[in-house]
């Protein structure tokens, strides 16, 4: 693979095309493959969007993290909306461009909001978003929009979604998927120096994220994301397929091909997750891509549970994700996203194995990048 995949700024066409479906991107694509091009640009907001997206943010609630002085301070300021979620890759990878951006304008009448709409269950925990968040150093204003009640009046489609609105309060841009930052923060400049504030002495400087938040090598990614709930989950190889919804005794397939995944011990596969039952089990994804990543969510009693990651049989040495050390080992803490995979080398087709130590952990997606 020779081409750079960007989402970037979606076409008006293709928000429309993807309306009835929420999706975090670009892994939920699949492997969309596209060059960056010079003319690629924020476009307007998306068709149903509110023409009034302040007082949207005015009324809205719970906020996790307020915004200074109440939502009715945001009037007068440029606004970037950003639609997103903690277990998600795309999403995490965009907060170094956020961070960056409130750090450097927010003095220059810039407020960035964080909308976090859930895509799994445990993301509508308000403690759980709160510790993301803290881990996460996401220190703007953020507002949990668990039944989407926000998502829908902006039209929003999928994570993460950027939504750059005026001084005067109408949204002068949208985008849709990672990607093409440096535009992004011209049209930030532009409404800003339409406000009247002066940007001579702030420079554009490269902003790079680190650990998961890293940009993906799109040139090497050839896995998408792959769902372990029955409700999305495709490619699955283990003999005699999914049994939804109740405890049952899986085998490793004799084989795995590039993007199947497979389950070995006792799992209850459920609509969104898959938990195990049994003392010890494992799940295999055969991939291509720099780094591999797994939601997955801690048991019921609280306690740490232990996992080891190896890589077509054998530690990951030098190739161990931010989650684990180079024998492969790791803990589930917190319900979140791991790094299991980070290869410094050359990309092939590999493949990780996880085991756990004992019952209760929960597997909910596969991540690429």
């Amino acid at each position: 693979m020779t081409q750079r995949r960007s989402l970037g700024f979606a076409a008006a066409a293709f928000v429309a095309a993807v309306a009835t479906t929420a999706i975090c991107f670009g892994d939920a694509l699949g492997l969309v493959r596209s060059s960056a091009k010079d003319t690629d640009a924020v476009i307007s907001a998306p068709f149903g969007a509110t023409s009034r997206p302040l007082e949207v943010l005015q009324d809205a609630s719970p906020w996790l993290t307020a915004v200074p002085n109440g939502p009715g301070s945001l009037r007068g300021k440029v606004v970037v909306v950003n639609f997103w979620t903690y277990s998600c890759i795309n999403s995490l990878r965009a907060l170094p461009y956020l961070r960056a951006w409130s750090e450097h304008y927010g003095d220059k009448g810039l407020e960035v909001v964080g909308v976090h709409a859930p895509e799994f269950g445990f993301e509508k925990d308000p403690a759980k978003v709160r510790l993301a968040t803290s881990q996460l150093q996401v220190r703007y204003p953020n507002l949990q929009d668990n039944d989407y009640a926000a998502w829908r009046d902006f039209a929003n489609q999928g994570w993460p979604g950027f939504y750059f609105i005026d001084a005067r309060g109408l949204v002068r841009g949208y985008r849709l998927g990672e990607g093409n930052y440096d535009q992004a923060e011209q049209l930030i400049r532009k409404l800003l120096a339409e406000a009247g504030h002066d940007l001579s002495g702030i420079p554009l400087a490269p902003i790079e994220g680190k650990g998961i938040e890293a940009a993906a090598d799109w040139g090497d990614l050839r896995s998408p994301e792959a769902y372990v709930g029955y409700e999305k989950a495709v490619d699955f190889a283990s003999p005699g397929g999914i049994r939804e919804d109740a405890p049952f005794s899986y085998a490793s397939a004799a084989d795995l091909s590039l993007n199947q995944w497979d389950l070995a011990g006792s799992w209850n596969v459920g609509r969104e997750f898959a938990t195990l039952e049994g003392d010890a089990g494992t799940i295999r994804f055969r991939f291509h891509a720099r780094d591999a990543h797994l939601v997955l969510g801690g048991a019921p009693d609280g306690r740490p549970i232990r996992f080891r990651v190896t890589i077509d049989g054998s530690a990951p040495g030098e190739s161990h994700g931010v989650d684990v050390d180079a024998a492969g080992w790791g803990e589930v803490k917190e319900d979140r996203l791991y790094q299991l995979v980070r290869q410094p080398g050359e990309i092939a087709n590999r493949t990780v194995t996880v085991e756990f130590s004992r019952p209760g952990v929960r597997a909910y997606v596969f991540t690429f990048g």
